[in-house]
């Protein structure tokens, strides 16, 4: 950190954009030679400016959205607003991958290179770039642009994918997909040139949800039908009428019915969604505020079917919220975003909005009575933050480090008040439940897995893109659902789950994708991601890429995370430059021992999961000699 950081003063413009999250400042704040670090509690008062310390993340995102960096100035002056050490300020910012503390250009292209890009030809986008633009993070364009390689960016069905964002008075961000050289560098320079197209990327219906119109979609059935930004055409196509059937019912009954329905959550982790629901019901009346929210930090890669959901159909989540509000006793309610994801953005927000103008968000929702409204909180480029007690951390305005369980959020969650968490998709479930009634919901699908999943399908496929279907598929019917394997037609392998997921053979082409299914052939559905690979696909790079990943990803909070993805990492770029430390099968015997050890004792699931696939890998195939 710089020792000189107290000393640093925000511009004009930089103040304004803090000021337009935390309010003007009452008194004291000249902009001037006053030291900001000693005259802090006698302008803007101690405990009632780090009582908004929420606001932390809202605010460094203004200043980079503003001036394209977080510099010593601004987070001082933040840090000033918040009554935090200036350190403390630092450590968070540093933590996020979107902050950038040193100067850059105002004009960047993130550029994916992650496993589902990789495959189809990332690789030789960013080498063409480097010849045209320079290395990944040099500056370009007479300095006012740069490029950088980027994790998934959750537009996997139209890979490779690059997003390019122009910093200003009005931020711009733009999605190109599928991506070449070319094409990035022409948005780069509009970006220089002011002419970033206002808007960003639309929703491309047929790339990416190819099942769009068909009758017997439920979760889908509003995608690409149904005008996205209209509460009112929303209405008309149901929308809102299981509310009103939950007000009906009364929380009680709303819960029973979740609980009949044994709808599992669709995060990855298949809690079952009622019983987290009636941990908070049994809490009334204690004197302590409720939560819900909805996690849409999608940053497994080759996740994109809750970033659909939100562009195609963002009443559904809330109206799935505000029924789990009426449920559980909340008044209020969050959605944590990916920071990666513009449209969504807008999208959820101008929902929010809209909602709200209708009577369907507030103090007195549809006239009856019930209070609950809704927050956006965007995430800031930090896969831990998926991670539920991480994510609450983050809203709270700390770095995004997992807490120890229990407490369990049910107990203390965000605020360190009862929580209920759900994904985007847990949620868009909801309203079908509770017009078609639990019991109905649960007799969909099979044995535990009950009712609709998403899928997300990408990588060598005719046609990638988010397919519904009931529980009880085979990974053979999802496939030729999106019309076969692609590529050059000859399938390598399958990656169930994204990169905390695990490897599949063409073998095993024929297994369920239920949760017992799955399980069954040590594997697992994880975020729904269904990643195909043909022959020519390198699985050795694949998996130093997933390795790179979880190395890059990991919060560093716990030893074994910590310190197991780097030696995993390095121990598997040996075997793939052959150059092990021994024999290949002792450097296997190693990665199998590190993989154990961080199950064993991380203290969340990234650890948890970090040597999944690569260990699924060399289950399969004999990759190493």
């Amino acid at each position: 950190m710089d020792l000189h950081l107290t000393e640093a003063r925000a511009t004009a413009a930089e103040q304004s954009a803090v000021d337009k999250i935390l309010g003007a400042p009452a008194s004291g704040w000249d902009g001037g030679e006053r030291n900001v670090a000693t005259d802090s509690r006698a302008a803007f008062g101690g405990h009632e400016a780090r009582s908004r310390r929420h606001l932390l993340l809202p605010a460094l995102h203004a200043v980079q959205s503003h001036i394209g960096w977080v510099s010593p100035g601004a987070l001082n002056y933040i840090s000033v607003r918040l009554d935090l050490a200036p350190a403390e300020a630092h450590g968070v910012a540093s933590f996020y991958g979107m902050f950038s503390l040193t100067e850059q250009p105002a004009v960047v292209a993130h550029v994916c290179d992650d496993i589902g890009c990789l495959a189809l030809g990332a690789g030789a986008v960013c080498g063409e770039l480097e010849k045209k633009l320079g290395p990944a993070g040099s500056a370009c364009l007479g300095g006012r642009a740069t490029w950088k390689r980027s994790t998934c960016l959750g537009l996997c069905e139209r890979a490779p994918a690059a997003v390019i964002t122009a910093a200003g008075e009005k931020p711009r961000e733009r999605v190109v997909a599928p991506a070449d050289a070319g094409a990035i560098q022409l948005l780069m320079q509009d970006g220089v040139a002011g002419k970033l197209p206002a808007e960003p990327d639309a929703l491309n219906i047929r790339a990416s949800v190819p099942q769009a119109g068909r009758p017997e979609l439920r979760l889908l059935k509003r995608v690409g039908q149904v005008d996205p930004a209209s509460v009112e055409a929303y209405q008309g196509a149901g929308g809102y009428e299981a509310l009103r059937l939950a007000l009906d019912m009364g929380p009680e009954a709303v819960v029973r019915e979740m609980i009949e329905s044994r709808l599992l959550g669709r995060g990855g982790a298949a809690f079952p969604t009622g019983k987290k629901w009636e941990a908070l019901l049994t809490q009334r009346g204690q004197g302590r505020t409720h939560y819900v929210v909805c996690n849409a930090d999608e940053s497994e890669p080759g996740t994109f079917k809750d970033r659909i959901l939100m562009e195609g159909d963002p009443f559904a989540i809330l109206e799935g919220m505000t029924i789990a509000g009426l449920a559980t006793g909340a008044q209020k309610g969050y959605i944590y975003l990916r920071g990666e994801y513009p449209l969504a953005g807008e999208r959820i927000a101008h929902a929010i909005g809209a909602a709200r103008a209708k009577g369907l968000l507030g103090d007195n929702i549809l006239g009856r009575g019930m209070r609950f409204d809704i927050e956006l909180r965007r995430g800031a480029g930090a896969y831990i933050c998926g991670e539920e007690t991480a994510l609450f951390n983050s809203i709270e305005g700390y770095r995004g480090e997992p807490r120890n369980k229990p407490p369990f959020p049910t107990q203390a969650g965000l605020f360190r008040q009862p929580t209920v968490v759900n994904n985007v998709e847990t949620l868009v479930n909801v309203p079908e439940i509770i017009r078609m009634g639990g019991a109905a919901y649960a007799r969909i699908g099979v044995g535990n897995s009950t009712g609709y999943r998403l899928f997300c399908v990408s990588g060598h496929a005719v046609r990638p893109g988010v397919y519904e279907v009931a529980f009880g598929a085979t990974l053979r019917q999802i496939i030729e659902l999106a019309g076969g394997v692609g590529g050059n037609g000859r399938l390598q392998a399958v990656l169930l789950g994204g990169a905390a997921g695990g490897f599949v053979s063409p073998k095993e082409l024929d297994t369920p994708l239920t949760f017992e299914g799955t399980r069954a052939i040590g594997a697992s559905l994880g975020s729904g991601v269904v990643m195909l690979f043909d022959d020519s696909a390198d699985l050795q790079q694949i998996l130093l890429r997933i390795a790179g990943f979880f190395s890059h990803e990991s919060c560093g909070q716990c030893v074994p995370c910590r310190v197991g993805v780097v030696r995993q990492e390095e121990t598997l770029k040996r075997l793939v430059h052959r150059r092990p430390l021994g024999s290949p099968a002792e450097e296997i015997g190693l990665l199998r021992e590190m993989g154990q050890a961080m199950r064993d004792a991380s203290i969340c699931g990234l650890g948890q999961t970090a040597s999944s696939a690569l260990e699924s890998a060399l289950n399969r195939w004999r990759l190493f000699s």
